[in-house]
């Protein structure tokens, strides 16, 4: 198969963005790839990424067994030079990081919060505990800087990950609302209304 494509759409580098700040990962030979791969509740998820980047994948989601009886729903993209650049910024030595300069759209936030975001009572969590301290510094902000959204970090067990505060979770929904799929409404404080 041909491996000549000739750019990701905005649409499509925003949640690619969103992805890799999640669960998404990405590998690289000559030419980088994008994996997405999550359990049976996130299917839909997986479902509408899919549809994002049905022109660059070979083969549809599938479900996959995996260590420990685990099943995941999954599927990767081609190998393609578009994809490059994103895997050398995010994986520079080969281990996920936060690049510097690091630009997000709304869609890119929604995209993350439905991947790895979730509340607790009223709060707004994104599950960052996959970066380092000051990586996670780094994201909160970008939040403030680019938004004007405040978080900050909050220790679960022995990680820690983003809380948003409470006085921007407004500001934080009604950025991402539009684009939360709603299967993924769940997520949101039920004292926020869309």
């Amino acid at each position: 198969m041909d491996n000549t494509v000739g750019s990701l759409t905005e649409e499509q580098k925003s949640i690619l963005v969103g992805c890799l700040l999640g669960d998404g990962t990405m590998r690289k030979k000559k030419n980088a790839h994008l994996e997405i791969n999550h359990c049976y509740a996130q299917k839909v998820l997986v479902d509408w990424i899919f549809s994002k980047y049905k022109d660059l994948v070979i083969t549809k989601p599938k479900w996959r067994k995996g260590n420990d009886n685990r099943e995941a729903y999954r599927f990767t993209t081609r190998s393609l030079p578009i994809f490059t650049p994103f895997y050398d910024q995010f994986f520079p030595k080969g281990k996920k990081i936060i690049p510097n300069k690091l630009k997000l759209s709304p869609l890119t936030l929604a995209v993350w919060f439905m991947d790895d975001g979730c509340k607790s009572r009223s709060s707004i969590y994104l599950n960052t505990q996959q970066f380092n301290l000051d990586e996670q510094i780094q994201l909160i902000d970008i939040l403030q800087n680019q938004f004007g959204i405040e978080a900050t970090l909050n220790k679960d067990k022995i990680y820690y990950r983003i809380r948003i505060r409470t006085q921007s979770i407004k500001i934080f929904i009604k950025l991402v609302e539009q684009f939360v799929l709603k299967e993924f409404r769940y997520k949101i404080p039920s004292v926020v209304t869309l």
